[in-house]
């Protein structure tokens, strides 16, 4: 026999609805209404200054941020940079995170402390991480450039070729405590009679890891590898604190804000292209982020059926 609704018939079966309405009001409003808002703009030439008319252009800003002149180029290998960008951070990150994971998941003295030590910078903010490491990287004064005097150098990290590779270590410093959490919860859900089991029949370390530890952590290693991707391509403040807007270290999030907020020093404000670039952003997150889905789904049903 089939089990009865809970809300009874008749008019009670809208209950839900009406307890979901404030919930998805509230989502409507503030998620998808500026979403909606953002791909409308992107076809204006709207500045976002108060008296300024708004017109209809097309497909202008897209043309213009893509197509055209040496803009575009730049904003090409903005794209580019993003994509390399968002590659290393997930690779190292992943790994490091999860080799973190290894060392503190054992039981030795003084683990609580170093959980707490690889977590705090995450807790930071982004400001706070990029003027910590701004500091400690500034040349005339800062540690590693009184580090590299005593060796006859001077340090050039934040102003060189460089700049978008430090970029990377400290978008992962700052991350990858989190990306251990995960993986350390994970395994703390590892029955432990499985481990009993197989050291019973000889599996030590490596084989260890291969047989349970890695397949049994598959839930953390989906959510870890499609945070990584998405947080990564999103990313654009530490290059606002550590860099400014210069070329060789500019992400595709950076040049939305730039344009938008007029951060590049013209003074100018371009929403209505900023939001072009939103758009180009958006539709490169959704691929990546659809494409990882599809492989961590096909993992998940490889190991856990």
């Amino acid at each position: 026999m089939a089990q009865s609704y809970l809300f009874g018939g008749g008019r009670r079966r809208f209950y839900p609805w009406l307890f979901l309405l404030p919930g998805l009001g509230f989502y409507l409003f503030i998620g998808v209404g500026p979403s909606l808002a953002t791909i409308y703009y992107s076809f204006t030439d709207v500045t976002g200054l108060r008296g300024l008319p708004v017109n209809w252009i097309g497909v202008d800003n897209y043309d213009e941020f893509l197509f055209q002149g040496a803009r575009s180029r730049d904003n090409l290998d903005a794209l580019w940079r993003t994509l390399q960008f968002m590659a290393l951070v997930t690779v190292i990150q992943f790994g490091l995170g999860l080799i973190m994971a290894l060392l503190v998941n054992q039981k030795l003295r003084g683990r609580l402390v170093f959980r707490t030590l690889f977590f705090v910078p995450f807790i930071l903010g982004a400001v706070v991480q990029g003027l910590m490491w701004k500091l400690f990287l500034r040349p005339g004064g800062g540690p590693m450039d009184t580090f590299f005097g005593w060796f006859g150098m001077e340090s050039q990290f934040l102003q060189g070729n460089n700049a978008f590779y430090w970029v990377i270590v400290v978008q992962i410093w700052a991350n990858a405590g989190f990306t251990m959490v995960i993986f350390l919860a994970g395994m703390q859900t590892i029955p432990a009679d499985l481990y009993e089991a197989a050291a019973v029949d000889g599996a030590r370390g490596w084989s260890l890891f291969r047989n349970i530890t890695w397949p049994q952590l598959t839930p953390a290693v989906n959510t870890n590898f499609l945070l990584n991707i998405v947080g990564s391509l999103q990313a654009w403040m530490l290059f606002l604190v550590l860099t400014g807007y210069k070329n060789g270290t500019q992400v595709l999030g950076y040049v939305v804000y730039a344009e938008g907020f007029g951060a590049q020093g013209t003074g100018s404000f371009r929403q209505g292209y900023a939001a072009a670039a939103s758009v180009v952003l958006f539709i490169l997150v959704l691929i990546l982020g659809m494409t990882a889905n599809f492989v961590v789904a096909r993992r998940e049903r490889k190991y856990l059926g």
